[in-house]
């Protein structure tokens, strides 16, 4: 309870304020969704994969939307905005972490965590291809190149593991909800005037979880199901504690302040944070190429960061010099 009231204080309005804030929702994410790789892991052993992300972002959906409403009062149910919250959930939820969750069934939880620290990547190639006035550069180019080496470094580890087609797929399928959550993160951050943005992030869990139980019968396998297993109990209460009710709305909340870009910056960290708990709690294969691969996709993400926020620089002292230019055309 104590993130809702950070978030809602009411210093909120400072700019200063808001944006520490924001800042130290990323830093939160950081951890805490670093560790949901490890409680996804220990829960799909006993639970069929969309049914148990289902089940537990529709609790999360429907803990938050209660606290959302007590907290602010009101809500806006009008169908612009629950068609955007359902679009962004689909994206976000049922694919993005549906997906990570049903592969994790296969793979484990550091490979999980290595794959969709590209994410950030994947969000910034996005933003060129949608916003037709972005543009490569050099910088760009070479973390895209470095960050591909560091998922070639994953394959290179585990070439006997890619010779089963569940394990294969299941790195195809989570790469697919990367992109997924990506593009989501992308739409989320451009919805403005929003009443009461924790409800509307109660409303992007829930209708993703919905849709996830409705997937859950066509796609599960239900013969090892053990629904009152101890660990795969507290996996649950973790994960809709931390990993949804807590860490969605820090992302949310960040997401509503800075940029894409910087929110998503908690993929850095999530990686290590997942092989570290994956190699000590789950006797996880920890190698040099592990390393390697960390540090290759980390370095590629920052490359390509860093080399979007050169061009846009760039780009505003071109839009900045066009006026004068225009100017002086007139006067000659």
């Amino acid at each position: 309870m104590y993130l809702f009231w950070f978030l809602k204080s009411t210093d909120i309005c400072s700019s200063m304020n808001r944006t520490t804030k924001a800042y130290l929702a990323v830093i939160f994410l950081s951890i805490a969704w670093g560790t949901t790789y490890l409680a996804i892991r220990v829960a799909v052993m006993h639970y069929p994969a969309f049914l148990f992300a289902g089940l537990r972002q529709i609790i999360s959906g429907l803990l938050m939307a209660l606290i959302a409403l007590a907290m602010f009062k009101k809500a806006d149910l009008s169908w612009p905005v629950m068609k955007q919250n359902i679009i962004t959930g689909f994206l976000l939820i049922t694919v993005g972490n549906g997906i990570v969750t049903y592969a994790e069934k296969f793979i484990p939880s550091g490979v999980a965590a290595l794959i969709c620290a590209i994410m950030p990547l994947n969000a910034v190639i996005l933003n060129i291809f949608i916003n037709k006035g972005e543009k490569l550069n050099g910088i760009i180019v070479s973390g895209l190149l470095t960050a591909m080496a560091g998922v070639a470094l994953i394959f290179r580890d585990n070439l006997a593991d890619l010779a089963n087609p569940a394990y294969f797929w299941g790195i195809i399928a989570i790469y697919i909800g990367t992109v997924s959550w990506a593009y989501g993160s992308i739409k989320n951050s451009r919805q403005h005037n929003i009443k009461n943005p924790l409800f509307n992030a109660a409303m992007q869990l829930l209708t993703g979880g919905i849709t996830l139980m409705i997937c859950s019968p066509f796609i599960d396998s239900f013969e090892n199901f053990e629904p009152f297993q101890p660990d795969a109990m507290y996996a649950m209460v973790y994960l809709v504690v931390v990993g949804s009710l807590l860490a969605y709305t820090a992302y949310m909340f960040a997401l509503k302040v800075l940029p894409v870009g910087i929110v998503t910056l908690y993929a850095y960290v999530n990686p290590l944070v997942a092989v570290v708990l994956g190699y000590f709690i789950l006797d996880e294969k920890l190698t040099w190429f592990t390393a390697l691969s960390f540090a290759a996709i980390v370095s590629g993400v920052y490359l390509v960061n860093a080399g979007y926020r050169k061009q846009k620089i760039k780009d505003k002292e071109i839009a900045a010099t066009m006026p004068q230019q225009a100017v002086a055309a007139v006067t000659e």
